[in-house]
């Protein structure tokens, strides 16, 4: 019973009863009071009748010392289906009119005495079965003599009331009927996806990540929630492949260092590098590598802590054509060896407050990116300018050029076309850094062409 396809027609279900419940209930009020009133006013009708019938009856019997006929009340009470009743003074003679005595002390004094027609229910004497009368005045000469009294038993009004109570009682059993059918198709149709992606979750917890979900073409909630939930399994897909490319990536990258500085620290322990010259080409390559193995660990540290939001930031006044000049000049014998055209556009440049150190990261970020990609004889530009309140330092290379399906993975942590060309750290953390200094990374990028990347601040 805890399954939601069941709970959720049930308690769909139980609203409905509620609310046909109340609206049966307001419905036989509404009918109880509509049978009473229309048998009142048929009460009302036959007694108005009847007394002016008996009213000139009496007159004229008065005149001619006639008494009332004794067949009349039966074959009227036959006609009527009512009981007639009289109470009040004779108004035949010998008091002979044929209709029910009934005690005047049942009716309204004050409404009797005043001539007005009186609404009653009320038990004969001798019997316990009651009735629902209306009582009409008869007036001889300007004075109420009496009052005729037309009434039916209660148990009339009870069966027609009893009788549209089944029927409300049908209705309603059909109504829930049908609507217990209508919930439980409605349920299987909305918990289906739901249970699609309760299933799905359940894959996704155990690592397996090829969920295909059903029902995405839907245009409502659960639609958009499926379409989320199958973007969600794909990017971590997408993040578990990542992963296992950093792990063979970061393995790789720290083995080779690892391997080289080994290998020379082993030479020269046993004597195999014992000249001067070779000692020396030895300690250049294990420092180098050691430097190699800190701009790795280095990388991985600023990951986490933009990540974790706990790197901090200095703001000091920076020169960014001294800053650009440094990074050109760090790459211009690598530039030279490959035969790359590596160019500065633009001389000088703009004054700001910022970072310096985490500009110059950006800048040696996207540097080492363009060179990464830029093949032997190829052409890489970088420069400054400012415009609009903002500086732009910019990279251009004559790389493969990126698609567009790959520009927003490829700031992604970890993401890179081969894993020969590094961690794939490097645009990541730029990208973070240009946030973090409150600007921005754009790009431009033309498949067998080349890219721009262009770091936008705040030239203030």
């Amino acid at each position: 019973m805890s399954s939601l396809r069941v709970r959720l027609p049930l308690l769909f279900l139980l609203g409905t009863i509620v609310a046909a419940a109340v609206t049966a209930f307001l419905a036989a009020r509404l009918l109880q009071d509509y049978a009473h009133d229309r048998i009142v006013r048929d009460l009302r009708r036959q007694a108005a009748g009847l007394a002016d019938l008996y009213a000139a009856q009496a007159e004229e019997g008065a005149k001619h010392a006639q008494r009332a006929p004794r067949f009349a009340a039966p074959r009227l009470e036959r006609v009527t289906g009512a009981r007639l009743y009289y109470a009040g003074l004779p108004i035949f003679p010998g008091d002979n009119s044929g209709l029910r005595p009934l005690p005047l002390r049942l009716l309204d004094r004050d409404a009797y005495n005043a001539g007005r027609v009186q609404e009653l229910e009320f038990a004969p004497p001798g019997s316990d079965r009651r009735y629902l009368a209306v009582a009409e005045p008869i007036r001889l000469g300007g004075e109420t003599f009496g009052a005729l009294i037309v009434a039916k038993p209660t148990e009339d009004l009870n069966e027609r009331w009893s009788a549209l109570l089944g029927r409300i009682a049908i209705a309603l059993g059909s109504g829930i009927l049908i609507a217990a059918l209508f919930f439980a198709y409605l349920s299987r149709r909305v918990t289906r996806p739901l249970h699609a992606l309760s299933s799905a979750a359940d894959r996704l917890a155990t690592g397996r990540f090829d969920v295909r979900l059903p029902g995405r073409r839907r245009r409502d909630e659960i639609g958009h929630l499926t379409d989320r939930f199958q973007e969600m399994a794909v990017r971590l897909a997408e993040s578990e492949a990542l992963e296992r490319q950093f792990l063979m990536s970061v393995s790789h990258e720290l083995r080779t260092p690892l391997t080289a500085i080994r290998g020379h620290v082993d030479a020269l322990r046993e004597g195999v590098a014992d000249d001067p010259e070779s000692r020396e080409e030895s300690l250049d390559v294990v420092a180098a590598e050691a430097d190699r193995l800190e701009r790795l660990v280095g990388d991985l540290l600023d990951l986490a802590k933009l990540d974790a939001h706990r790197f901090t930031l200095t703001e000091e006044e920076v020169d960014l054509g001294s800053l650009v000049e440094r990074a050109y000049t760090a790459r211009t014998e690598e530039a030279k060896r490959r035969g790359i055209d590596y160019r500065r556009v633009g001389s000088g440049g703009p004054v700001i407050r910022t970072d310096g150190d985490r500009v110059l990261q950006i800048v040696t970020n996207l540097l080492e990116n363009a060179f990464t990609w830029t093949p032997d004889g190829g052409t890489i530009e970088l420069g400054v300018a400012a415009a609009n309140r903002s500086v732009r330092l910019s990279v251009r290379d004559t790389g493969p050029g990126i698609s567009e399906s790959e520009r927003e993975r490829i700031f992604r942590p970890f993401m890179t076309g081969d894993e020969s060309q590094g961690t794939g750290l490097g645009l990541a953390i730029a990208n973070e850094l240009a946030t973090a200094l409150g600007g921005r990374l754009e790009l431009r990028s033309r498949v067998g062409v080349g890219s721009r990347f262009e770091l936008v601040l705040p030239a203030r």
